[in-house]
């Protein structure tokens, strides 16, 4: 009876060792594994190898030191490329991030990013770092303790960037803040926009709200042609009209307005973030010029 009532024990516990076993996603993007697996006072050793990815750490106990030896893409890079070997990264903890400290150890020095987090806590930030070439860089996580640890999940995204410039300060709370933002793009740089953005859309400005978390402003808009989208970031019922939301930084001081613009950037997060955005017809004309010139970095069916 007694070597029954194990054997049935022993079965239903499998599924819990079975799920504390770390693992890779197929790509090497991501990690998801659980603290009942660790050594007490071990050390996990973890690298990933993209440009974003997910890590997802259940039940915290020890620690965790993740390398990130992102592969990038010349999209990643950006137009023109990284010149200076300057990588910025940026994390997203998870709404519910509970019981662990998430930390950047840069040359051996551990700067707090994100504390562990009590039920009534704001939800995290995202947090930015910039990598010069030849720094040792990581992300340090150590588990908090708790007497019941069967809640807690530390869990983020990341996204890494070589044409990115973060807010070196830790406490920055934008995605991103780019020097000259606000500039308008000269021709050359929004003929590369076009070519490399991960969404390049012509439309309206219906409105500007604010994203007080973020503190950027939020663009309502109507777009009456998506030339591309990385991902589904303008929907819509209509067959001539899609809504969608761009992001820029408060400072730039968008306001809602007539005429046609054509609107690029990138995907951060999920969320859209603008690049260029000139009006339509401004581009039409660089356009125009580029092509009679025999100098597009790219081609696309314009009107």
């Amino acid at each position: 009876m007694a070597i029954s009532w194990i054997y049935k024990v022993w079965i239903l516990l499998l599924p819990i060792f079975d799920s504390a076993v770390s693992s890779y996603s197929e790509d090497q993007c991501s990690w998801r594994g659980s603290g009942l697996s660790q050594q007490p006072g071990s050390v996990e050793q973890i690298s990933l190898h993209c440009s974003e990815g997910a890590l997802d750490w259940l039940y915290p106990k020890g620690a965790l030191r993740l390398t990130l030896s992102p592969r990038l893409t010349s999209a990643a890079v950006g137009p023109g490329g990284s010149s200076s070997g300057l990588i910025t990264a940026c994390v997203k903890p998870s709404e519910h991030f509970h019981g662990a400290q998430l930390y950047l150890e840069r040359d051996g020095v551990l700067e707090l990013l994100v504390g562990d987090r009590l039920e009534t806590s704001p939800p995290p930030r995202v947090r930015c770092f910039s990598r010069l070439p030849g720094e040792k860089v990581a992300l340090f996580l150590q588990a908090t303790p708790h007497q019941d640890i069967s809640r807690r999940i530390a869990s983020f995204r990341y996204e890494l960037r070589g044409d990115w410039t973060a807010r070196l300060s830790l406490d920055s709370n934008p995605i991103i803040s780019n020097e000259g933002a606000c500039r308008p793009c000269n021709n050359t740089e929004l003929l590369m926009a076009v070519c490399t953005s991960d969404f390049v859309v012509r439309g309206n400005i219906k409105a500007v709200d604010e994203d007080s978390e973020l503190r950027a402003a939020v663009i309502k808009v109507s777009a009456t042609r998506v030339f591309r989208q990385k991902y589904t970031l303008f929907t819509g019922t209509g067959r001539l009209t899609r809504t969608g939301e761009i992001r820029t930084l408060l400072q730039c001081g968008v306001r809602p307005g007539v005429g046609s613009f054509l609107f690029t950037g990138r995907v951060h997060f999920g969320e859209a973030w603008l690049g260029c955005a000139p009006r339509y017809k401004d581009f039409l004309q660089a356009y125009a010029q580029a092509k009679l010139a025999q100098q597009l970095p790219c081609e696309m069916a314009v009107d």
